[in-house]
């Protein structure tokens, strides 16, 4: 089978297209056969080797795991021992961080458990741009408490996979939504159901009188200072993405600020969770959230799409598709 896989961490330059022996699920596995995949940072994080405590699991010198790719969608072709809950021929997508990753191919062994149904108003190419960013989209509006209904929430950084999700969720939980993005994706925001869109080139809503129950930072560089003071008293700060350096303080500082000032500071790390992306899927099988996707290539052009994401002027997802998948 074709996978696009790299021997040394680097620039997109380092992905080669080969022919890899197809694997064989063991007990608990399901082989899928992938007929789209989507680009998440984690994929560009993993091909850069950065931060380099990350190597710690990847390899230190050398990828431990030749293939990326965690955000699948495709076809059961076997199941191996113990796996009652998927047949050949069943359609599925999930995220596979949590078990190898090795989406980019045309075929990949994954954990039952990594996998779920997927939705039937969904093709493969919008379900690949699922997994990762919806989940931690939820995740991320939950993580430090329940929205409630008309509770003002701010995204900052709307217009990614991350961030186009989190609009349409917090706005299905009855959110008043602000988003914050560029000028050339206000429109998109908008129609997404934010209600107020901010173009941070503009605008400082750190600076501004409004005041939110609920910040989720996707992508946005601002100090934890910055954002507090855009909080309601008792309101809630999540850094799911952006400055790493932003990230790494409201994860290990998060609790003693909450402590001293009032409100509530969680760093994230989203996890894979099946859960979690059988909610998401109901709600896009209702409509109320739609996947947004920017481009999509070929397997063979996996590269030029790295360098696509990582330029960060992609609208939504960037999406991989086989040659041989159906849609």
């Amino acid at each position: 089978m074709q996978a696009m896989t790299y021997r040394a961490y680097g620039t997109p330059d380092v992905l080669q297209l080969t022919t890899i022996t197809r694997s064989v699920p063991e007990a608990g596995e399901v082989l899928v056969q992938v007929h789209a995949a989507s680009l998440n940072q984690a994929d560009l994080y993993l091909l850069r080797g950065e931060p380099w405590v990350a190597r710690l699991s990847s390899g230190l010198r050398r990828p431990k795991r030749p293939t990326l790719g965690a955000d699948v969608a495709g076809r059961v072709v076997a199941v191996g021992g113990g796996v009652t809950e998927f047949q050949p021929g069943d359609a599925v997508y999930g995220d596979l961080a949590a078990c190898g990753f090795g989406g980019f191919a045309e075929y990949v062994c994954a954990r039952a458990e990594a996998l779920a149904p997927k939705p039937a108003s969904l093709s493969f190419p919008q379900a690949a741009a699922v997994p990762m960013a919806a989940v931690t989209a939820l995740q991320g509006l939950r993580a430090a408490g329940p929205v409630e209904a008309g509770e003002r929430v701010l995204i900052h950084g709307a217009s990614g996979g991350v961030g186009t999700f989190a609009v349409q969720l917090a706005k299905s939980m009855g959110a008043h939504v602000t988003a914050v993005c560029s000028a050339r994706h206000v429109e998109q925001a908008r129609a997404l159901g934010a209600e107020h869109v901010i173009d941070y080139t503009r605008e400082d809503f750190t600076r501004d009188s409004r005041r939110y129950g609920l910040i989720l930072v996707v992508n946005g560089r601002r100090s934890l200072a910055e954002y507090r003071r855009a909080l309601s008293p008792r309101g809630r700060l999540v850094v799911a993405g952006g400055d790493v350096g932003t990230i790494m303080q409201a994860t290990l500082l998060g609790p003693a600020v909450s402590i001293a000032r009032g409100v509530r500071v969680r760093g994230l790390v989203a996890r894979p969770s099946r859960q979690d992306l059988m909610l998401v899927g109901h709600l896009l099988d209702s409509g109320a959230v739609v996947p947004v996707i920017d481009r999509c290539y070929p397997l063979g052009e996996l590269p030029e799409a790295m360098r696509y994401l990582a330029s960060g002027h992609a609208r939504g997802k960037v999406v991989i598709t086989m040659e041989q998948a159906g849609q």
